[in-house]
């Protein structure tokens, strides 16, 4: 039996009573499990139990101590020094330290297929100046690089392993679980590293990750007991989860936004394609009214969006969100040139909730003369459609980080390793990086809001929604907090008897 198939209950017997385990739904089959081949927010889930950062952020985001102690910065902003944690063994026995540090960013900087590349692009060496200090030098200031080295670029992963041709299905990290066993959509198992520097902040033995698409389906198996804790869950099912005294909710204000990405110069893109025409891509985005969309589909708990910065975010633009425009989208069309009604397919993830929002979206675009056939697909088989360009239009989105650098660089960018669209821009190629330059966030502010502005007739991606990050839970499941940045961190988490 899988997950997938949402007709049965997971077994309770699927663990033994001797261990002590917690089991955790997830949206979606992660992708594959390395770091810096990985792409999918539930991914980010597994790497969070499985590696250790050079750095971590805290609950309101702020960057902290991981396996760096601490940094220092060069007074003209390009070497970064850090000195590194004592006493850290990957779970192969390997020694954490200064050699392996200088590994892992380089593997990130030059792996075939690294999606960390742009992300940590402004590093141009990395200096062994100690067993357990490195100095980072830089090409450019980049006050976004600590950001992003809190997340899957900081990842490290064991050097002698990380060198066998199989590493994503048989990943070692330096984190409190290591990996155990994986069954592809239905399950990954992760088990207690014994060794672990900080092992008494965790209480499990066993950790088990599975991937149950539907929403539904996810929380009929929290409240059987099947499931401790679930992300995920839907904006219908919020009120059931209150309601029911055995469990719990926890929810946040995200990062993340939701999308469409256009594809306009990626794979095989017809010379004559209408989406590369900025004109087409604006019209799609006008026939969409976002509020109805968030109250359909998600009861109001959503927020329209219109650019990659979540509100919760310093540098959110307060550009409004356009209202819905037909008339204004039909005649952008026919500038452009286009003969409606223009067909059009567009990727969406095989949940309910995906589906639900690309029938609504179906339904506006077509009053603009817009035809959209809906292509359903699994998540990680979407992504990769999309990273190839064997797409039109995609649904699909990005859990956001601290750094807004590291919420939009990547995907705007032309040389951005997450830009599936292709678009290009020199003009906002210029103002992203020079926003790295910079740690005013004044300053830093103002080159987004051009960036911003621009992507409102660019349009390379339809910005649609922040998501907030709803999790329901076992009333058992003690010391757990939703973050801003919707992982969840098992550090002090526990349940009770």
């Amino acid at each position: 039996m899988t997950a997938l198939s949402g007709l049965l209950l997971l077994g309770a017997s699927a663990h033994s009573q001797a261990e002590s385990v917690i089991r955790i739904g997830l949206g979606a089959d992660p992708d594959m499990l390395d770091p810096h081949l990985a792409r999918t927010y539930y991914g980010r889930f597994v790497f969070a139990a499985m590696c250790d950062r050079l750095v971590d952020v805290d609950e309101k985001l702020k960057v902290v101590p991981g396996l760096a102690t601490d940094w220092a910065w060069s007074d003209d902003g390009k070497t970064l020094t850090m000195n590194l944690r004592e006493g850290v063994t990957f779970q192969d026995g390997e020694k954490f330290d200064a050699n392996a540090v200088k590994f892992n960013i380089e593997r990130a900087l030059t792996l075939p297929g690294s999606l960390r590349k742009s992300e940590i692009s402004s590093i141009d060496s990395v200096e062994v100046s100690g067993p357990m200090q490195v100095k980072f030098h830089l090409k450019t200031p980049d006050a976004a690089l600590l950001s992003q080295l809190t997340d899957r670029a900081g990842a490290m992963l064991a050097p002698e392993a990380a060198k066998k041709p199989d590493f994503a299905t048989h990943p070692v990290c330096s984190g409190p679980y290591q990996f155990a066993s994986r069954v592809q959509q239905d399950r990954i198992v992760l088990t207690r590293f014994e060794n672990y520097w900080n092992k008494s902040a965790y209480h499990f033995d066993k950790v088990i990750f599975l991937p149950i698409p539907d929403a539904s389906v996810r929380l009929a198996n929290l409240r059987a007991g099947d499931l401790d804790l679930t992300e995920g869950v839907a904006a219908s099912d919020v009120k059931t989860v209150e309601g029911d005294s055995k469990l719990a909710l926890a929810k946040v204000t995200g990062l993340g936004y939701q999308g469409i990405t256009f594809n306009i110069n990626n794979g095989k893109v017809d010379a004559n394609s209408p989406l590369k025409d900025p004109r087409v891509r604006e019209a799609f985005s006008l026939a969409i009214d976002r509020d109805a969309l968030n109250q359909v589909a998600f009861e109001g708990l959503y927020t329209p969006s219109n650019q990659a910065f979540s509100p919760v975010s310093p540098y959110h633009v307060n550009t409004p969100v356009s209202t819905r425009d037909v008339e204004k989208a039909k005649a952008l069309l026919k500038a452009a040139g286009v003969t409606t009604p223009l067909n059009l397919t567009l990727l969406v993830t095989n949940n309910p909730t995906a589906q639900q929002v690309g029938q609504v979206i179906q339904a506006m675009v077509g009053e603009a003369g817009i035809n959209l056939n809906l292509q359903m697909s699994e998540f990680a088989s979407l992504l990769d459609r999309q990273q190839r360009g064997d797409y039109q239009l995609s649904l699909s989105g990005w859990s956001g980080r601290p750094d807004p650098d590291g919420s939009i660089y990547s995907f705007i960018n032309s040389k951005g390793t997450l830009n599936d669209g292709r678009y290009s821009n020199a003009q906002v190629d210029e103002w992203l990086s020079a926003a790295r330059l910079t740690n005013d966030q004044a300053q830093r502010q103002a080159l987004y809001t051009k960036v911003v502005n621009q992507l409102q007739t660019d349009m390379p991606i339809a910005y649609l929604y922040f998501e907030p990050r709803i999790f329901g839970m076992t009333k058992k499941l003690q010391g757990f907090k939703a973050w801003p940045d919707g992982l969840v961190r098992l550090a002090g988490v526990s349940l009770a008897q």
